[in-house]
């Protein structure tokens, strides 16, 4: 007994301290910059993207899966930094372009919804893994181990709809799921909210061109969080969560 004790003693706090402040490491491709605004290497790096993020409107987080192909071709125009705070409480929110007015990028913006203050201490979330290749599921199963520690702030992934407050969905939601997630959603009870995570859930990802899919529970309702990455990241997935319960000072 005192040997588990004394080894314990010695694991110290192994969590995060402050996860919504945690400072990531360098190499870790985060929110994007958009650098200048040139009209042609915007078009190059649109035929270069292969997930046709890029466009004249910007770089949309909701499609890009970060593989910095754009950076390295354009790297005057184009960076990514280590900054994991991505989260967006519109679709719209997640396109980052270049604003002439300020000579800067635009970010994501996560707007406090008062409607979910009965959320605001704690909120569980029911998983729903539609036709992901699991990289999303194990990052927001991460969430919850020693070091990142949701749990603290009141946050968990529960194993039955009938006990969730929210349904967070990863994967493109493919055809035979579908109806798993109209089902899954009906079963959660009022109030409810939607947050996807990782950019299939946002738009399919690259497979969003293909007949395999069915999206269409997702465009009857409005998500309350839009959350991009591939995978999106711990600190991504709970700095937004805490963002939209207006927990972030």
């Amino acid at each position: 007994m005192f040997d588990l004790l004394k080894a314990r003693w010695n694991h110290g706090y192994q969590a995060i301290p402050d996860p919504l402040r945690a400072a990531v490491h360098p190499s870790f491709p985060g929110l994007p910059q958009i650098l200048r605004f040139d009209e042609s290497e915007f078009q190059k790096a649109a035929e270069f993207c292969p997930a046709k993020a890029i466009s004249s409107k910007g770089l949309d987080l909701g499609m890009c899966i970060f593989c910095g192909l754009c950076s390295r071709k354009f790297p005057e125009t184009f960076k990514f930094t280590p900054d994991f705070r991505m989260a967006s409480s519109t679709r719209d929110g997640l396109i980052i372009n270049w604003d002439s007015e300020t000579g800067t990028s635009s970010k994501p913006i996560v707007t406090p919804n008062p409607d979910l203050k009965r959320f605001r201490r704690s909120l569980a979330m029911r998983n729903v893994s539609a036709g992901g290749c699991n990289a999303c599921e194990l990052e927001l199963g991460a969430c919850s181990n020693v070091n990142f520690d949701m749990g603290r702030y009141g946050f968990e992934v529960v194993a039955s709809p009938r006990h969730a407050d929210a349904l967070i969905l990863t994967g493109p939601v493919s055809a035979n799921m579908a109806f798993a997630l109209r089902e899954t959603w009906a079963a959660i009870p009022e109030p409810k909210i939607m947050i996807l995570s990782g950019v299939c859930a946002l738009s399919g990802g690259l497979f969003a061109s293909g007949d395999a899919l069915d999206r269409s529970l997702l465009e009857e309702l409005k998500p309350a969080l839009y959350i991009p990455g591939c995978p999106a990241h711990p600190l991504s997935i709970i700095h937004g969560i805490m963002s939209l319960l207006g927990r972030v000072k």
